[in-house]
């Protein structure tokens, strides 16, 4: 997850996130991208950002129904 050091919905993404890790297996790793010109150019004002397998697939707002369906077909997880 892309995030930002004071960002409610990057809170809440990561509460959702974190939330499922007590149903399902995952890694989860969370990228601040404050004072990171690069990232901060590619994600703006854009986060929380949500990869799975290296493929953005939530931004601002995570459905935890539809991340637990990501996560259930994710590559990762099944190998």
């Amino acid at each position: 997850m892309y995030s930002r050091t004071t960002c409610g919905l990057c809170d809440t993404a990561r509460d959702t996130i974190l939330a499922l890790r007590d149903e399902m297996a995952f890694g989860y790793e969370e990228v601040f991208v404050d004072g990171n010109q690069e990232l901060e150019r590619r994600y703006g004002l854009r986060v929380p950002v949500i990869e799975v397998d290296g493929e953005e697939r939530f931004e601002t707002q995570v459905d935890p129904s539809q991340l637990r369906e990501v996560l259930a077909g994710a590559r990762t997880l099944r190998d």
